[in-house]
């Protein structure tokens, strides 16, 4: 099972057994990996992992958990 953790300021931190796949289902080699960070804002020249760009760029946000709305049927 994977843990999705939203870091403040910062990316997405992704722990457990991973599997991450491009758009054409090819999957990225993680090279034995059991956590990584994925990039939030957009500003990472490693996309889709996380390359510290976010300090340099500024990005911020404080993550805090709150309910979603319920599907669309």
């Amino acid at each position: 099972m994977a843990e999705i953790t939203v870091l403040n300021n910062g990316p997405l931190r992704v722990k457990g057994d991973l599997t991450v796949k491009d758009a054409q289902g090819n999957n990225y080699d993680l090279k034995g990996r059991d956590a990584i960070s994925l990039c939030r804002c957009g500003h990472s020249e490693n996309k889709p992992f996380c390359d510290g760009s976010h300090n340099r760029q500024g990005f911020t946000h404080e993550s805090e958990a709150f309910d979603l709305p319920e599907p669309k049927a």
